[in-house]
């Protein structure tokens, strides 16, 4: 069977879940409405023979459906990674609904990432109906908090993971449909400057200023940048002091840190770690910690990526490869040393961003593809 052609016959079935789909609004930290997710996902994974449970964490429920057939060729299962919920606030929809426009799919969520969650369901559904096999046991775990840092989701990932051979994460294509073979790490710190206080007018050299203190630190910060290395240092919110006649008591920056390997992600830590006042009088405190490790382009992965490259061309498509300077779930279990395959979503643009939307002809190359993936790796 052609299944490009089938699952073309199905679009507007395909078009009509995802729009459900996107229409249960879930912004990541919303517990009651993440949840209702998982629970709405929950019996449609049961309705194409999966077995559903339940991880609870502090940011809502995440689900994790499995397979485990008895009939499976090889015994090392697969892992599908995504999360179901979204950037966007209660509400978005009234001023972004969801619509179809010169062949886009538009809406909040829909490129990142519910739609490739619609497809999986799709590809189960096929398979289950054709009476086709998995190649081998296959997990889907669809997080809930991966928007807002996976603090509750990591273990549960990590778990689930350990003894997989392969893991698949639908986030969002690169431009024109890559899949993605290299992500950064990530850190996030806070600084604090603590200084003193004083009059500024009658008598300043009492004080000791944190925003001055900052000022040079952040310059310290910047000088660490180093773009041909792919290391980068970006200071993006700094707040200080209490009315322009006060040398500043105190004073705060966020600090955005994202390397492309471990070895340089801990060599630029300890550069920061290791970062000491410069005017007398004041002091700093750093909190914070490497949110996400880097997922590197290893040879195991490149070995991963050929094969559903091949796949890919069997359907009669090329699938590119290329590196992103975000982040997802896909870093933990790299960090694991499991194989790990970024950026198989639907084709599209627009993530996080009010244009966001899908291309509407990817859909069925996509859902032929986890079809394959599911019965031929």
């Amino acid at each position: 069977m052609d299944l490009i052609n089938f699952f073309n016959s199905r679009k507007s079935l395909i078009l009509d879940e995802i729009r459900e789909l996107v229409e249960l609004e879930s912004p990541t930290l919303d517990y009651a409405r993440t949840s209702a997710v998982s629970e709405y996902l929950a019996p449609k994974f049961e309705e194409v023979g999966a077995t559903v449970e339940f991880h609870s964490g502090f940011n809502g429920l995440h689900l994790l459906a499995y397979y485990t057939p008895t009939h499976a060729i090889e015994d090392d299962p697969i892992l599908f990674l995504g999360h179901l919920d979204t950037v966007w606030p209660v509400g978005t929809l009234e001023k972004m609904p969801f619509r179809i426009e010169d062949g886009r799919a538009y809406g909040p969520g829909i490129f990142d990432m519910k739609s490739s969650i619609v497809l999986m369901l799709e590809s189960l559904r096929f398979i289950r109906e054709n009476g086709m096999k998995l190649k081998r046991p296959a997990r889907f775990l669809l997080t809930c908090d991966e928007e807002s840092g996976s603090h509750s989701s990591r273990q549960f990932i990590e778990d689930d993971a350990h003894d997989c051979s392969a893991v698949f994460v639908f986030e969002p294509s690169l431009p024109g449909g890559a899949a993605k073979t290299r992500r950064k790490g990530i850190g996030t710190y806070h600084l604090k400057v603590h200084g003193i206080e004083s009059h500024a007018g009658l008598d300043p050299e009492k004080g000791a200023s944190a925003i001055l203190e900052l000022a040079h630190q952040i310059q310290a910060l910047h000088s660490m940048n180093d773009f041909e290395r792919g290391v980068t240092i970006n200071v993006g919110v700094i707040s200080g002091g209490t009315g322009s006649n006060v040398i500043a008591g105190h004073a705060e920056a966020e600090i955005d840190v994202r390397f492309w390997t471990r070895d340089d992600g801990l060599e630029i830590i300890d550069r920061i770690s290791g970062l000491q006042p410069v005017l007398k009088g004041t002091s700093l405190e750093l909190s914070g910690d490497l949110n996400r490790p880097p997922l590197e382009r290893t040879d195991q992965l490149i070995d991963l990526y050929r094969r559903v490259r091949t796949l890919a061309a069997d359907l009669g498509y090329q699938l590119g490869e290329g590196s992103a300077g975000g982040a997802s779930d896909g870093n933990f279990t790299a960090n694991m040393g499991i194989p790990t395959l970024d950026g198989l979503g639907v084709a599209g643009s627009g993530a996080h961003a009010a244009h966001e939307h899908l291309l509407i002809d990817d859909l069925a190359p996509r859902a032929a593809l986890i079809t394959k993936i599911l019965t031929e790796m």
